[in-house]
């Protein structure tokens, strides 16, 4: 929905990602957002922002990043299947990069979670349909 890659860890990167994804969204209801607690996350503007716009704001408890699979997961799949593991060269290469593998993940991957259709497909839908993930109990 929204991104932005800056050099340094300032919350004009976390609003600008922000505000792109306010742009972008389609349904108003029910958005949460989540973070591990990053200083720019934590910002008064950023956090204003969200309050403004009616997100509510879910962050972890010690910035686990196990308290979000969800987004972790996201972080995983662009991390390993696109390569972001191996580095950049250079900050442009990076953004770059990132922008192309943003644009395979949300346009032409399919994802299982999304019955598999690619997220901008389930986001234009006329109807978002909720995924209810069951808990897994481990068998001993």
């Amino acid at each position: 929905m929204g991104y932005e890659l800056l050099e340094n860890l300032s919350a004009c990167g976390p609003l600008k990602a922000l505000d792109m994804a306010l742009k972008n969204r389609k349904y108003k209801e029910n958005l949460i957002h989540h973070s591990d607690r990053g200083l720019q996350y934590c910002s008064a503007e950023y956090v204003q922002k969200l309050k403004n716009n009616h997100i509510g704001i879910s962050m972890t408890q010690n910035g686990d990043p196990y308290e979000n699979a969800i987004a972790e997961r996201i972080n995983g799949i662009l991390k390993y299947e696109f390569l972001w593991i191996d580095g950049f060269s250079d900050h442009l290469q990076a953004i770059e990069v990132i922008k192309q593998s943003i644009g395979i993940y949300n346009q032409q991957r399919p994802h299982l979670s999304c019955e598999m259709m690619t997220p901008e497909a389930t986001h234009n839908q006329q109807q978002i349909k909720r995924k209810l993930w069951n808990k897994k109990v481990l068998k001993e």
